[in-house]
């Protein structure tokens, strides 16, 4: 058993290539034309911008709960996300000098918001409100148009209450391309964040380079562990919960109880069921699988917690549905999928931000360096660095 890895079939890099190309030579036109060819939407060249009064007047529009929903999800993203700040490291080494490592953020970000079924306002909330708290000036926001090429009002909205201001008609491998290159109306960005389909995903694996991304999502996951105690029902209805994201999002039941797994099973179809000999097998088994998501539930869960180290995000005890981090828990519901798990983290204020080094070297620090320096640089062959450090002695 192991977590599975990102296939692109080839007819997919080439048409993704084919975008890319067309959007980086073409600009606005280029991205109007692939909006009407795979949206259906007709834009004229000053529509892929949302205009700021259709933004302003969104949040108007919402129902009243769903609003309160939004303000609980960014209040609560916003605060975990603001944890996460860090200080400036200052270190002081024997021969006088000092190194420090600040977080610098980037200036610009892209995020990306998926259409198909039905609008993500939760996406836009967990990205944009940790782009906004990790420091970044500008966050550009695009989301496919809907029928008649319009933004749909819950999205423009969550960007309003996510202090976004720059939203985008556009979607699909077109958007990834206008993002990482630029057009006449779309500034480049530093980062693109945000999941997508197979075109959207394979569109940032072929930018990466030119602009940084946060990772490469496949479907959503979920793996539970349960053990003795747990509510099959409560087990089943999360597992279902977590197949409306679709047909092929993979769900795995891991339990040393066989009784409890029948009871999963009677409730839920189309699981990986895995039976284990004890609840430390089924940890195991759940390192190999590296799941975006892990529930562990039943008695044993709090002990078990500890001990994960493969996962994207774990949720711990009977109250603790997957459900909750993909709104308003103030986890970030952008994890890494496929096994990624194994090296990647969820989209925090890291992504938006890079460690950069000052050095300095006051009074006698380079006299004590320049030896040591100097012989290492000789010894690769770059004498002129030798002698930069030995000038300085």
């Amino acid at each position: 058993m192991s977590g599975r890895r990102l296939q692109r079939p080839h007819e997919l890099e080439r048409g993704v290539r084919d975008i890319l190309d067309e959007v980086r030579t073409g600009g606005d036109a280029a991205v109007i034309r692939l909006t009407e060819r795979f949206d259906h939407a007709e834009l004229g060249p000053e529509e892929l911008g949302v205009d700021p009064r259709e933004l302003e007047g969104s949040v108007g529009v919402l129902e009243r709960d769903v609003l309160n929903g939004l303000r609980t999800a960014i209040a609560n993203v916003r605060a975990v996300a603001q944890a996460q700040l860090r200080e400036t490291v200052a270190v002081d080494l024997p021969e006088g000098q000092r190194v420090e490592v600040a977080e610098v953020p980037v200036r610009r970000a892209g995020v990306y918001v998926p259409g198909g079924r039905a609008p993500y306002p939760s996406t836009v909330v967990m990205c944009a409100v940790t782009a906004r708290v990790a420091g970044v000036e500008q966050v550009a926001v695009c989301a496919p148009p809907g029928p008649g090429g319009r933004a749909h009002p819950v999205i423009l909205a969550a960007c309003v209450l996510c202090g976004v201001s720059e939203v985008y008609r556009m979607g699909g491998a077109q958007a990834i391309a206008a993002l990482a290159y630029g057009t006449e109306s779309v500034p480049a960005v530093d980062v693109i964040v945000g999941p997508g389909n197979a075109w959207v995903t394979e569109a940032k694996r072929q930018v990466y380079g030119q602009v940084g991304i946060d990772g490469l999502a496949g479907p959503s996951e979920l793996a539970v562990l349960a053990t003795a105690g747990a509510d099959p029902e409560l087990i089943a209805l999360d597992l279902l919960a977590q197949a409306e994201h679709g047909p092929d999002s993979p769900l795995w039941l891991i339990s040393p109880e066989r009784g409890l797994i029948q009871a999963v099973e009677a409730r839920a179809a189309g699981l990986q069921v895995v039976e284990v000999d004890s609840a430390l097998a089924g940890l195991r088994a759940v390192e190999e699988i590296a799941p975006e998501h892990l529930q562990l539930i039943g008695e044993e869960a709090e002990q078990l917690a500890g001990r994960v180290r493969r996962a994207g995000c774990v949720f711990v005890g009977p109250g603790a549905g997957t459900a909750f981090g993909d709104y308003v828990a103030g986890s970030n519901h952008v994890l890494p999928t496929g096994g990624a798990a194994r090296f990647q983290s969820a989209l925090s204020v890291a992504t938006f931000r890079r460690r950069m080094a000052r050095v300095s070297l006051p009074g006698e620090a380079p006299v004590r360096l320049a030896p040591a320096g100097a012989a290492l640089a000789r010894a690769e062959g770059f004498p002129l660095h030798a002698e930069s450090m030995e000038r300085r002695a």
